[in-house]
């Protein structure tokens, strides 16, 4: 058995699984911009894409307005999301996925 699968139970990486479309760069670029310092993770399976990284990923819509070029409404997000990796906090203005395991 490989390390890898025998730590899987210590997995804390977070983030949302989205349909594939046209906010999708979008939504990583953002990613990438409100997360500094974190590395993400982008596994694009063609007809969703899976975006996460370790503990926490906060997605801003201010961020998202600018990757996007024009207005954003959080909801639309929501729309577009097959799934998610944690728990999920949700505001008008931030959508944060989060998660500790703690053992």
């Amino acid at each position: 058995m490989s390390n890898d699968v025998a730590n899987a139970y210590r997995n804390n990486r977070v983030g949302p699984v989205l349909r594939a479309g046209p906010l999708t760069e979008g939504v990583i670029e953002a990613a990438q911009e409100d997360n500094p310092g974190k590395t993400i993770r982008v596994d694009d399976k063609v007809a969703y894409v899976r975006i996460d990284t370790e503990g926490e990923l906060i997605l801003r819509r201010a961020t998202l307005e600018r990757t996007l070029g024009r207005p954003f409404r959080m909801s639309e997000l929501e729309v577009n999301l097959g799934s998610f990796a944690g728990r999920i906090e949700t505001t008008d203005d931030h959508v944060r996925f989060y998660y500790e395991k703690t053992l």
